[in-house]
């Protein structure tokens, strides 16, 4: 597909240009120039200096219809925060390479324009149908233009102001659009969203925004807020998977001790229930701190002795 689009896009191509551009072998492009031929596709080789390959007809403008929506819509599905496979992912970058400029600034907007973050946030059962306005705000992030975004607050306050669209992130099965505002960078919840309307205006990008690492940056930041408290604890090598099951991204893992441990921190919100959560560890995990957190520890196991322990039986 990128070489077909490469044909149609210039007058004529050679075996090298198609390999510098396509970062593949010489012999992998003439490859599939004649595969182009033996599946029907009328392309032809004209010899000697000055040669190369071309399309019967000359070069053509419809790339094979290829639309520019649709270019869009390729690359935003197989972009780099979908689960396609790698392969797909490098075949799409060759063909990013061979759309025309119009068509390659959108398509690798749209492959840019959505990270997915499959971790729900606490309990939230959230329908996992996308929200009203989510192609529109996503259209908006695409074509890099401003948006008047009327918004319902938690407390059922509606709001409008305008905003700058930089990325649309799916967290589990809620959607959140990441703008910049006057008041700096802001994360909206697009269920949320009562009403949208383009200004027309351009978007002001950050020349450095990277939308995987901002929304990492704003997820951390909400985590902390959800689980202030923090846990220190020693666990032994062969406990971190347990933990990283139980826990995912309460769990900060550093470095070893001289015995060889690993020191861990876990986060939470109550002392009493994190206690709970690591008093079926005791064989990998001995809990260093705070001191509320191994009081509460102290008074599980002896409720548990007293409860299960063969006193406690007749």
């Amino acid at each position: 597909m990128a070489i077909l689009l490469l044909l149609q896009h210039r007058e004529q191509v050679t075996a090298a240009e198609v390999a510098r551009e396509l970062e593949i072998s010489e012999r992998t492009a003439r490859r599939d120039l004649d595969a182009l031929g033996m599946a029907g596709v009328p392309v032809y080789s004209v010899q000697g200096r000055g040669g190369g390959w071309r399309l019967v007809g000359g070069a053509r403008t419809d790339l094979s219809g290829l639309t520019a929506g649709e270019a869009r819509a390729l690359f935003l599905v197989a972009g780099p925060a979908s689960a396609v496979t790698p392969a797909v992912k490098a075949a799409l970058r060759k063909l990013v390479h061979a759309l025309p400029e119009p068509f390659r600034v959108q398509a690798e907007a749209a492959a840019s324009s959505l990270v997915t973050d499959p971790q729900r946030w606490g309990s939230s059962r959230a329908e996992s149908r996308p929200p009203r306005f989510l192609d529109e705000l996503q259209d908006a992030v695409i074509r890099g233009v401003q948006v008047r975004l009327g918004y319902v607050d938690r407390e059922g306050t509606e709001t409008e102001r305008t905003v700058h669209p930089l990325g649309i992130v799916a967290k589990g099965p809620s959607w959140y659009l990441v703008s910049s505002t006057e008041a700096g960078r802001r994360t909206f919840r697009i269920d949320r969203v009562s009403s949208v309307d383009p200004t027309g205006d351009p978007v002001h990008r950050p020349d450095d925004f990277d939308l995987a690492e901002s929304w990492r940056a704003i997820a951390d930041e909400v985590e902390r807020k959800r689980t202030p408290l923090e846990a220190r604890a020693m666990c032994a090598p062969h406990g971190i998977g347990v933990l990283r099951m139980g826990f995912g991204g309460r769990l900060e893992v550093g470095g070893s001790t001289t015995d060889g441990r690993i020191e861990v921190v876990i986060r939470g919100n109550d002392e009493y229930i994190l206690a709970g959560e690591l008093a079926g560890l005791v064989a990998w995990v001995e809990v260093t701190g705070p001191p509320g957190v191994r009081d509460h520890l102290a008074s599980i196991g002896n409720a548990l002795v007293k409860r299960y322990g063969s006193e406690g039986h007749e």
